[in-house]
């Protein structure tokens, strides 16, 4: 599996396209914004998310984890149509909560993914993918549970990461501030970490990693 990881919408954008292996539909996950109680807002996001895809190249379409709580192996089926996910930036311990209701959990961590499909996302669907969401907890609620289906926060990542990914570092961002708690939290407590700023995207494919940067 290639991971796309973006600290914000599409980052440097010039290499999305072809780090997804085939040019066909993408499923677009918004599930980290479950809580958000301003539909409108939300449904102006979303198309913005979208459109932003679209323009890249891919083919996005909605993907909704919920239409698989509990349905075991199912979300695997569905996405066996998909060359691959997007995700986007929200609150991160919610959209851990709907990972593991709906199996993408497991989906992206038990090696059920075809080796050619792509992971990618922003913000929060990068830090998801920490092994702990501990130093989160400064940025996003981790008390929020929009669906009846959890009842306690789930601390564990997915750990595909061997550190906590911090988004928007320094960047022009509301969320900028508090992440420099969330590094210095990281600090006391000697978690590793590492630091992106908007702009800047994560890629890792095969055991390899490298990072691009939009142009200044």
């Amino acid at each position: 599996m290639r991971y796309y990881l973006s600290s914000f919408k599409l980052g440097s954008g010039s290499r999305l396209l072809q780090s997804f292996y085939e040019v066909g539909p993408v499923a677009y996950i918004s599930n980290a914004l479950d809580h958000v109680s301003d539909k409108a807002w939300l449904d102006r996001w979303v198309a913005s998310d979208m459109s932003e895809l679209k323009a890249a190249g891919l083919q996005p379409k909605r993907f909704d984890l919920r239409e698989y709580f509990g349905a075991d192996g199912e979300i695997e089926r569905a996405l066996a149509d998909y060359s691959g996910v997007w995700l986007s930036g929200g609150n991160v311990f919610v959209l851990r909560q709907a990972m593991r209701l709906s199996g993408l959990d497991r989906f992206v961590c038990g090696g059920r993914a075809r080796v050619d499909f792509t992971y990618g996302g922003y913000s929060a669907a990068c830090c998801v993918l920490s092994p702990s969401l501990e130093p989160f907890a400064r940025v996003d609620d981790p008390t929020v549970r929009p669906y009846v289906e959890a009842q306690e926060t789930i601390w564990g990542g997915l750990g595909v990461l061997e550190f906590a990914f911090m988004p928007h570092f320094r960047s022009n961002h509301s969320e900028s501030s508090l992440i420099e708690a969330e590094v210095a939290f990281c600090v006391e407590n000697d978690i590793a970490y590492r630091t992106f700023r908007d702009g800047e995207v994560l890629i890792i494919e095969r055991g390899q990693e490298r990072i691009v940067a939009a142009a200044a």
